[in-house]
């Protein structure tokens, strides 16, 4: 698929790094699989990654983590 941000590229599966922040709290996940884009490195993920990713986030948020990192694992 075309890359929406940079227009230019194309997207091919990978895996990326994806950081959320809430308020003081930020949470990283490791090797999410995703489509990145080969010219910008924009991320997408598909809907069962991202569903896992914020479920994750809202976990170490609502245990007042003030750093968190994880790795996926679907």
């Amino acid at each position: 698929m075309k890359c929406a941000i940079c227009r230019t590229g194309d997207t091919a599966p990978g895996h990326a790094n994806v950081v959320l922040q809430r308020d003081q709290a930020v949470v990283v996940i490791k090797d999410v699989p995703a489509e990145i884009c080969d010219t910008c490195g924009e991320y997408y993920l598909a809907d069962k990654e991202a569903e896992w990713v914020m479920r994750m986030a809202e976990d170490a948020v609502g245990k007042g983590s003030e750093l968190e990192v994880l790795r996926y694992a679907a």
